[in-house]
């Protein structure tokens, strides 16, 4: 019996995938969210613009080299066993040309025509993400997504910097609330694909620990990731518009967490990775909101 193969996408198509387009816009959006955030009026546009093109170039050039790495990986992964780096369909000089294009441009566009500062932070966060994490702490520990995570949370400090040329302690803040997001947001994601990670040879906490240890950890980071999302509040960078949203949204999220702990299912774990997507978009909407409806800015 023959066996059908899925046709190969062009190229174009294949460096698309390679940049991971989903996760690059919510990290894109974070940065604007902190951007806006970084001034009491309008920021200048053209740092906007510049700092948001030049974020994503070093985003997608980052994620590139992610996949470069990990192709014997995802080869073995349902999720990502049609990347072409997996698939072979794309060569390693590809994605290096690739990668360092976009890599070469944003990092020249950001020191140009936004500020050093911006340019150095982000080539730092690239670095976190494309070998801390990828190289050294994924393979290697179950708390990779934890403290790797700290690379993933760093778009609201670059959209501050982009527009302060500083990163005060709200951008720190920033920068806290997505850091304890994600550890819950991946975690759930590895849950329903804890056998894929397990062939993959990935020591993810479902892995390692066990699926009923992972969902005690979703839980408990809920309630953590409840109580750093209200400090806006209390340190006066937002007002009730905000609060209001962060409660509810955490209260949502603590609801999915229990419900999984109490009865795990696929299903159940699904829900929670694509909530917890919509939950940060949705508060840092609010935070922005507030910053210009309600705190008076």
């Amino acid at each position: 019996m023959s066996t059908i193969t899925a046709p190969t996408p062009g190229l174009l198509r294949q460096y698309l995938v390679l940049t991971k387009p989903r996760v690059t816009q919510l990290a894109v959006f974070c940065a604007v969210i902190g951007m806006f955030l970084a001034t009491p009026t309008l920021p200048d546009m053209q740092k906007v613009v510049a700092g948001t093109i030049g974020i994503w170039m070093l985003a997608a050039a980052a994620f590139a080299i992610n996949c470069l790495i990990e192709q014997e990986v995802d080869s073995r992964m349902v999720r990502t066993a049609r990347r072409g780096t997996a698939r072979g369909t794309i060569s390693t000089a590809q994605v290096l040309s690739l990668s360092g294009l976009l890599g070469g441009l944003g990092m020249l566009l950001l020191y140009t025509l936004v500020n050093p500062l911006t340019m150095w932070l982000t080539f730092a966060t690239f670095v976190g993400y494309a070998v801390i994490y990828t190289v050294i702490l994924k393979p290697r520990t179950p708390q990779n997504i934890v403290i790797g995570g700290l690379s993933g949370a760093m778009p609201p400090a670059l959209g501050w910097a982009a527009v302060a040329d500083s990163v005060p302690a709200e951008a720190w803040l920033l920068v806290l609330i997505i850091f304890i997001w994600t550890p819950p947001h991946f975690w759930a994601l590895a849950l329903y694909r804890s056998h894929d990670y397990a062939k993959a040879g990935l020591p993810m906490l479902p892995v390692t620990h066990g699926q009923q240890f992972t969902r005690l950890h979703i839980l408990l980071y809920s309630f953590a990731l409840l109580a750093t999302t209200v400090l806006p509040y209390p340190v006066g960078m937002s007002g009730w518009l905000y609060l209001v949203s962060a409660l509810v949204l955490g209260a949502i999220f603590i609801s999915y967490a229990w419900r999984l702990y109490r009865a795990y299912s696929d299903e159940l774990s699904r829900k929670l990775f694509r909530f917890s997507i919509l939950y940060l978009s949705l508060l840092f909407a609010a935070l922005l909101a507030d910053h210009w409806l309600i705190a008076g800015h």
